[in-house]
């Protein structure tokens, strides 16, 4: 593996993992300090910075994940494309292409971003809290998935009537629909009217 700023900070080479540090923000996203990712999301949680990644296929439908059964937080729960948190000082930009390439094994064709949301969802099955200042992204795929294992569980594209009847049956995120509603508007002008999104 190529040794980047990224890795060098968050994989040593002597073996033991450091810890992943997020970017506590204030309520307008300016930076205030850094916490460990696991202390950072503890109740009643402290305001950091993520993102949320929605890509679509040629025909429209939203790409979704099912999240692995080892993640920490919200495992085996369906949410959108890829989600996550910059590094400190990484731009929500990059972050959201990196992972999206760690986790799905693709670079988007296509990404833009979607504006920001900010949200306080408390995950009950966990007992961790999302505090985030979540920065969003829309785009395409258009080449075959690799997902990693150890990150997704499951894919799948849908329709919005897909989605629909698959949120009323399936466990999702807690900030699923939260992201997805502030996201609406960039994804009607990427996927347009007939999509139905």
């Amino acid at each position: 593996m190529a040794i980047t700023p990224a890795t060098a900070t968050h994989s040593p080479s002597n073996g033991t993992a450091e810890p992943i540090l997020l970017e506590l923000v204030d309520e307008n996203g300016v930076t205030i300090g850094t916490a460990e990712k696991l202390a950072a999301h503890q109740p009643p949680g402290q305001l950091h910075r993520a993102f949320s990644v929605f890509l679509f296929d040629e025909h429209g439908r939203l790409l979704l994940q099912q999240r692995a059964l080892g993640k920490y937080h919200s495992p085996g729960v369906w949410s959108n494309t890829c989600c996550g948190h910059p590094y400190p000082g990484e731009a929500p930009f990059a972050a959201a292409a990196r992972r999206t390439y760690e986790e799905l094994g693709v670079s988007p064709s296509l990404l833009a971003e979607a504006g920001t949301v900010r949200y306080n969802h408390p995950d009950p099955a966990s007992g961790l809290v999302e505090q985030e200042f979540n920065h969003l992204f829309v785009g395409l795929v258009q080449s075959p998935l690799r997902p990693d294992p150890e990150e997704v569980a499951s894919t799948v594209f849908v329709t919005p009537a897909e989605l629909a009847e698959r949120h009323a049956r399936d466990t999702f995120s807690a900030w699923f629909m939260t992201v997805l509603d502030a996201a609406r508007p960039a994804v009607r002008e990427l996927t347009g009217p007939s999509a139905g999104w």
